[in-house]
């Protein structure tokens, strides 16, 4: 009976955990200019497989309301060899740009474009990303032209990006909206 017991509850418990929780990462990636506001979301994995693109969820200015507060990038959503699409935490604002894809690989580092704290003026934190691809491409995500990307991450040197995790600022007076990212690789 104790047998059967406990084998009831680990099937339940497996059964419980998708196949993102059970995957593995060999190398966490990040770059040193992510904005410190926010909250970081739950780490999301591509069920197989890896990265091979991206879209943006990005809020864009326009003249219309130049006295609004601006989050430019709210979300980053990675494609998958598989065909499915992961995310992480998302911001509110903005609409989702059209897909990113490497031609022939997958996402192997990224660099992000921040726009500094800006004192008594809107913060906006990271407003854009480039990847480079396994076969030597980069792909520009379509957002602001806010800010300065800062260095390239470390590079995915077994395998390629596999799964991520995002920094949301849900902020009342100044929302930024993205502020950080972190990619995980996998073989």
């Amino acid at each position: 009976m104790a047998l059967f017991i406990g084998t009831a509850l680990f099937l339940i418990f497996s059964s419980c955990l998708s196949d993102e929780q059970l995957r593995k990462a060999n190398k966490e990636i990040s770059v040193p200019n992510g904005s410190p506001w926010g909250e970081w979301g739950t780490i999301e994995f591509c069920r197989q497989g890896h990265a091979k693109g991206f879209r943006l969820k990005v809020q864009q200015w326009t003249p219309e309301s130049p006295f609004r507060d601006d989050t430019s990038l709210n979300g980053i959503r990675l494609i998958c060899t598989d065909g499915s699409e992961i995310q992480s935490a998302v911001g509110p604002y903005g609409t989702w740009t059209k897909a990113e894809i490497c031609p022939g690989g997958r996402l192997i580092s990224y660099s992000l474009r921040v726009l500094g704290y800006q004192n008594i003026m809107d913060d906006t934190a990271a407003d854009n990303i480039r990847f480079s691809c396994e076969n030597g491409g980069v792909l520009t995500g379509y957002s602001t032209d806010w800010g300065t990307y800062g260095p390239w991450s470390q590079q995915c040197t077994n395998g390629a990006i596999c799964g991520m995790v995002t920094r949301i600022d849900r902020g009342y007076e100044d929302n930024t909206g993205l502020n950080d990212v972190i990619f995980y690789c996998c073989d």
